[in-house]
């Protein structure tokens, strides 16, 4: 299977970083713009896969019934408002690999699904971790698979929710949200998520 890192041409990063933002839908680069915006005002070094998740939260409608009740979305808005001034601190001055650090460009270990796989190979792109950056490269490849052209909010979420070791996952666990159930309820063929 090809991975989603193998949509991304060999360039220099500010090409790589040019082109994911360039194949986003509208609401989906509002998205980016808030997760750039709050990687600026929180001090952090580049955006990672929470700074997503919190854009995605605030922006996308359709993310935030997919991730449950509304008590679930309160309580995931809650513990990625803490990021600033409780656990969050631990991530300050640390990029967030998740272990997507690149090893083989587009090699898939056996028995790791292309979503969790999509940071190996990925380029190092100022401004973004490598586990953004397999998040991002994952939601095109899923867009690409069904004939779209641009991502949207829900392919993002299905890749961030897929990496267990992302900082999103961390925050989901926290909220008492089961990203794996998440994960897997969004990839249905049909697409419909029920409030959980």
């Amino acid at each position: 299977m090809q991975s989603p890192a193998s949509w991304l041409p060999r360039q220099p990063p500010a090409a790589v970083r040019a082109d994911i933002e360039a194949a986003l839908t509208v609401e989906l680069t509002s998205v980016v713009a808030g997760a750039r915006r709050r990687v600026l005002r929180d001090g952090d070094r580049q955006i990672d896969t929470a700074h997503l998740l919190h854009s995605l939260m605030e922006y996308d409608p359709e993310v935030r019934v997919a991730v449950g009740r509304p008590s679930q979305v309160a309580r995931v808005l809650g513990y990625l408002v803490q990021r600033s001034i409780g656990y969050g601190l631990a991530w300050q001055g640390s990029v967030e690999d998740s272990g997507a650090l690149p090893v083989a460009r587009d090699a898939e270990p056996p028995g790791r699904s292309p979503s969790v796989a999509a940071g190996r190979g990925m380029p190092d792109v100022p401004g973004w971790s490598p586990a953004a950056v397999a998040a991002m490269a994952g939601a095109l490849a899923r867009a690409r698979r069904r004939g779209d052209k641009r991502a949207t909010g829900m392919d993002v979420l299905a890749c961030v929710a897929a990496d267990p070791e992302s900082r999103a996952v961390e925050v989901l666990r926290r909220a008492g949200v089961d990203a794996s159930l998440l994960a897997a309820r969004i990839s249905e063929p049909s697409r419909h998520v029920s409030q959980g």
